[in-house]
């Protein structure tokens, strides 16, 4: 559904055409009854009669529904093949940036993703494109339309289940943004919230760095780094940040940060300049561990003295 500016959608009127991607079309709209610009996204001409997508479309809508959070885009309605929500003015992620100035960002990100783990939703497709950060600063993940409910067991057919350009074949379920999908997203294989903390160590790096981690010269050279290519964070400077973004990036789920909620405390207690939290407490507990030995040490030689004193 191509809209021009002045069309109606509903009782929206467009105003511009704001981008497109595979997943459709977005439009800023005005709202002729609160008197607000909101953002409108429809599917492309290609896409309006494919059932499959309209399936994803439609549960794009009853996700971002579900959520309540101030880092996530609002929803407001529904109309025919067109989701309207809050229109976010800022700029996508964008790096290289300071540690000072990355972790408000990663912090905001990490919030945002903890309250649709949840309510039992994962995003699938975080990725700089999919945050935006408002001119006072606020992070605004966008794009659920990939989510999908943690709760939810059974692997659909290979025709309900589009892939990273086109529909699904049998061949497998991929989902997702070739760069920033975890490695068990990029096999095809079912996820869980421990793909978008792969995803947030991903765009962490990339936030820090200015650089794509992983980065092929095709789709199928960028997943194939993804589940193998060999782990360089050497650009990272900040070694506190090195060592989350490192435990994000495990391929090895079971031992990867289980809850994104670890990297926000993980960030909330960043103290600059220090390589190893543990330190200080070792460096505050010895003089006086010190100090008993001695005093230890002075009450035994007193009670000899005293002791030979007296025979």
């Amino acid at each position: 559904m191509a809209l021009t500016s002045g069309d109606k959608l509903g009782p929206y009127e467009v105003v511009s055409l704001l981008g497109k991607g595979g997943m459709g079309e977005v439009y800023r709209a005005r709202d002729p009854k609160l008197n607000r610009e909101v953002a409108i996204k429809v599917l492309p001409p290609a896409l309006a009669n494919d059932a499959d997508y309209l399936t994803r479309f439609q549960r794009e809508a009853q996700t971002l529904a579900s959520l309540n959070h101030p880092n996530i885009a609002s929803i407001y309605g529904l109309e025919a093949n067109a989701i309207v929500t809050e229109l976010v003015d800022g700029e996508t992620l964008h790096g290289p940036l300071s540690i000072k100035d990355a972790l408000p960002i990663a912090k905001q990100l990490a919030e945002a993703l903890g309250a649709a783990h949840e309510n039992g939703i994962i995003h699938r497709d975080l990725k700089p494109g999919n945050i935006k950060v408002t001119p006072e600063g606020v992070v605004k993940v966008l794009d659920f339309g990939l989510a999908k409910a943690v709760a939810e067991r059974a692997t659909p057919s290979g025709a309900d289940s589009p892939t990273l350009t086109m529909r699904a074949t049998e061949a497998g379920l991929i989902l997702g943004t070739a760069g920033y999908m975890s490695p068990e997203q990029a096999a095809g294989k079912p996820v869980d919230r421990r793909a978008d903390i792969w995803s947030f160590g991903v765009v962490l790096y990339e936030l820090l760095t200015g650089k794509r981690m992983f980065d092929g010269e095709t789709v199928t050279h960028t997943l194939a780094d993804v589940v193998r290519a060999p782990i360089d964070l050497a650009l990272v400077e900040d070694q506190q940040a090195r060592h989350l973004i490192g435990r994000c990036l495990d391929r090895n789920i079971k031992t990867r940060l289980q809850h994104i909620g670890e990297a926000r405390i993980a960030i909330e207690n960043y103290a600059p300049g220090q390589a190893q939290a543990s330190a200080p407490v070792r460096a505050g507990w010895w003089p006086w561990a010190a100090g008993f030995a001695t005093l230890a040490y002075a009450l035994g030689r007193w009670c000899i003295m005293e002791t030979l004193r007296t025979v």
